[in-house]
């Protein structure tokens, strides 16, 4: 096995249908794969529209077992590839119980695990808890051929419980798929601090555990359904490495697909120069599975 691994992103605008949707992330991945990508990740919600924007009991049709279609028609692609590939998708589990879930394929092809959103949001243009039951399968990661990857999902990556859990449980990387915007009425500058926290948060998640972080996000004017604003997803895929280092980032306004190396390696000498899995003081942090501390 190479000390590095090539991890392919794929940036989308919503292409205004599912069939062109999903073709789009189809040549994506064949594209990242062309120029050497092993792992493939795809951004939240990707073979349709960021749907969440309003309440709408019809849209729950969209949503797909796991198994389902989508599983069988991107692992083909994962097993004629021979890579390993992260997909998200509207989980339907039980009539009126759906989930926002990752799936991980392996290179043949088979459902190597999934993961099923945790934190949920809920305001304006994110409607989540309307369509989304929290996740039950918790911050495990998932065994692949390519090593063990610690999956996660959009809002997750604002919470460092989550990224340090999965990192206690072995991961040897975070991976958000993610759908994240602004609200075109915002000021420049109310958008520069919202991005700029975004990015922030997640290069921290990598220095706290020592563990390189993917994010790949949805990018593009996405409409209000019900005649609002709409949001404008921000783009900016990244990598960065197991001390925040951004080893590749895409652009803010345009489709991109982009390939970016990571060290196996660099996790183990990056945590002997920084221990902090040395010295957690783990005897005096039970208060943080309180909800506050009065």
């Amino acid at each position: 096995m190479s000390t590095d691994l090539q991890i392919g992103l794929v940036q989308q605008k919503w292409t205004g249908d599912a069939k062109s949707m999903v073709a789009a992330s189809v040549a994506g991945i064949r594209d990242v794969v062309s120029k050497g990508a092993e792992l493939v990740i795809l951004q939240e919600l990707h073979v349709g529209s960021y749907f969440c924007q309003t309440e709408d009991v019809s849209v729950f049709d969209q949503a797909e077992t796991i198994p389902g279609p989508s599983t069988e028609a991107f692992g083909a692609i994962a097993k004629e590839l021979k890579i390993v590939l992260v997909i998200s998708l509207f989980e339907r589990r039980a009539p009126g119980l759906h989930h926002n879930t990752a799936v991980v394929l392996d290179t043949d092809g088979s459902i190597a695990g999934k993961y099923r959103k945790m934190h949920i949001p809920d305001d304006p243009g994110f409607y989540e808890k309307f369509y989304f039951t929290p996740g039950d399968l918790g911050f495990t990661p998932i065994d692949t051929s390519l090593g063990r990857l610690g999956v996660l999902v959009c809002w997750d990556q604002w919470y460092p419980e989550a990224a340090r859990l999965m990192a206690l449980a072995g991961a040897e990387l975070l991976i958000y798929p993610t759908a994240i915007g602004w609200d075109p009425a915002d000021d420049s500058e109310e958008q520069a601090r919202q991005r700029d926290a975004w990015v922030t948060i997640q290069r921290a998640h990598a220095v706290a555990n020592g563990i390189p972080v993917v994010a790949v996000n949805r990018v593009g004017l996405e409409e209000d359904p019900a005649g609002g604003k709409g949001i404008q997803f921000w783009g900016t895929s990244f990598v960065v490495g197991p001390q925040g280092e951004i080893l590749g980032r895409t652009g803010h306004t345009d489709e991109e697909n982009l390939v970016v190396a990571i060290s196996r390696k660099r996790t183990d000498s990056v945590r002997r120069i920084w221990p902090y899995f040395r010295d957690r003081r783990i005897d005096a942090y039970g208060d943080l599975q309180k909800r506050w501390r009065d």
